[in-house]
C-alpha cells in the first residue's frame, strides 16, 4: 500500500549535498513531494526533511541508498513515530475592499494572518499541517489566488526521542 513518508536526513553542511540527495531520488524513480533543508542543532550539520510516497519496501530502499552517500550521517523515518509536522504558505489573494471582511473571516478561522495588503490584493500567511494548508487554499480559491508559495513540510518526533 502506498502512503506518504516524512524522512529526516542529517547531512554534512557541504556544497552539493542537496543535489546528490535529490539526484539519488530521481535516479531511483522516487518522487520528492517536498523537501526542506536547514541548519541543525550541531555545527556543520544540516537537517533535510523529505516527504515522499511509496510502500514499506520503497522506504527501505530509500534509506539504504541514502546511507550510501558519503555526507549522510543519519536517516530517520519520522512517520513511524508520533511526530509534529508543519508547513508555511504565503497566499496572495485578489481582494477588492468589499470582499476583505469575508476573506478576513477565513483567515481568522484558520488562525492565519494577513502580512501585506495592497490596493486590490492581500498576502495571507498560514502555518499548519498539509491538510490545513490545502483546506485554506481551497477556501480562498473562489476569491482568486494570484500567487502561492509553500515551504514544504518540516517535522520532528514528539517528546523526548
Amino acid at each position: 500500500m502506498t502512503k506518504s513518508y516524512a524522512i529526516s536526513v542529517l547531512v554534512n553542511d557541504q556544497p552539493g549535498v542537496l543535489q546528490r540527495v535529490s539526484g539519488l531520488f530521481g535516479r531511483r524513480g522516487f518522487n520528492i513531494e517536498s523537501i526542506t533543508v536547514g541548519q541543525s542543532e550541531e555545527d556543520g550539520l544540516s537537517r533535510m526533511v523529505i516527504v515522499t510516497h511509496g510502500d514499506d519496501k520503497t522506504l527501505e530502499q530509500i534509506e539504504k541508498q541514502l546511507y550510501k552517500l558519503i555526507d549522510v550521517i543519519k536517516v530517520v523515518n519520522l512517520s513511524s513515530k508520533p511526530m509534529v509536522g508543519r508547513e508555511l504558505a504565503l497566499i496572495k489573494v485578489k481582494s477588492e475592499p468589499a470582499e476583505r471582511p469575508e476573506i478576513m473571516g477565513v483567515v481568522e478561522t484558520f488562525r492565519a494572518s494577513v502580512v501585506d495588503i495592497g490596493t486590490n490584493s492581500m498576502i495571507v500567511q498560514v502555518v499548519g499541517d498539509t491538510d490545513k494548508i490545502d483546506a485554506m487554499i481551497e477556501l480562498l480559491h473562489p476569491y482568486g489566488i494570484r500567487e502561492l508559495s509553500r515551504t514544504g513540510v518540516t517535522a520532528m518526533i514528539r517528546g523526548n526521542a
